[in-house]
């Protein structure tokens, strides 16, 4: 969906790596904070803006967290008010999905009247009848061998489900197959695990019922690697050298399991 967002707005993206961070005066990082990624804790920024929880270990000129929040972009907007700017259809569009997707069309529960507020604000500006293609367009046809290859390793047990898929070609069809999954009744969890690069990358949903996906991320892959997320849903990137697995040896499906049932 996001690539569908940035192919259709026309969003001029580039890659971090060929990026020459150097000739840019200010750095700032929107949805994120430094933890999160290892190429990020290598910048020192000027300004930090999120919604998920602080972590500790860095500094910026300028920090806005507001854990409290359900979308970054709500955040955005109120800055757009105060300055008086009206944004473009391109961008209250962007800003409109944003919220929309973080806040799970308002079905999560740590959002704020702010977040509301922010969405109507928005939602006269944006074209939103460009987001519902967003919305439809959630895979590319090459990306359907990964469902298949889901649906072929899931693993169940305990009202939890497992599927390590393998090698991708981009990290989001992993948050697709677990969103998938975590609407198949009787699941209550559902971790789906990937490799991209050099990293496993490990994708957490739950219904939120006394239970903390990111903690559950943080407790279970924060020693190999950027950690953490909502109660709903989380993320980890660890790093494959550094995952507790013999020389050669391959992870599976049931490595998922046995490293995530240690915490849970």
């Amino acid at each position: 969906n996001n690539m569908t967002m940035v192919e259709r707005l026309k969003i001029p993206i580039e890659r971090l790596h060929t990026l020459p961070v150097n000739d840019y005066s200010k750095r700032i990082l929107l949805d994120s904070q430094p933890p999160h990624q290892s190429c990020f804790e290598k910048l020192d920024f000027d300004v930090v803006m999120d919604h998920h929880p602080v972590t500790e270990g860095w500094d910026a000129s300028f920090i806005d967290i507001r854990s409290d929040y359900g979308a970054v972009s709500s955040m955005m907007v109120e800055y757009l008010r105060a300055a008086g700017i009206k944004p473009s259809v391109a961008l209250a569009t962007a800003l409109y999905y944003g919220i929309k997707v973080d806040t799970q069309d308002f079905e999560k529960k740590n959002m704020q009247l702010a977040d509301g507020i922010s969405f109507r604000y928005v939602f006269n500006i944006a074209n939103r009848n460009l987001v519902r293609k967003f919305e439809l367009t959630e895979l590319r046809r090459y990306e359907l061998k990964y469902f298949k290859i889901a649906l072929n390793e899931v693993k169940s047990s305990k009202g939890r489900a497992y599927a390590h898929i393998g090698r991708v070609g981009t990290p989001d069809v992993l948050v697709i197959i677990a969103d998938f999954l975590n609407r198949v009744d009787k699941f209550s969890w559902v971790l789906i695990s990937g490799i991209y690069g050099d990293k496993l990358v490990v994708i957490i949903r739950c219904d939120g019922y006394r239970k903390n996906a990111g903690k559950l991320a943080q407790k279970t892959f924060g020693e190999y690697g950027p950690a953490g997320g909502h109660r709903e849903a989380a993320r980890a990137e660890a790093f494959l050298r550094k995952l507790p697995m013999r020389e050669g040896q391959e992870f599976t499906t049931s490595a998922l399991m046995r490293i995530a049932t240690r915490h849970m």
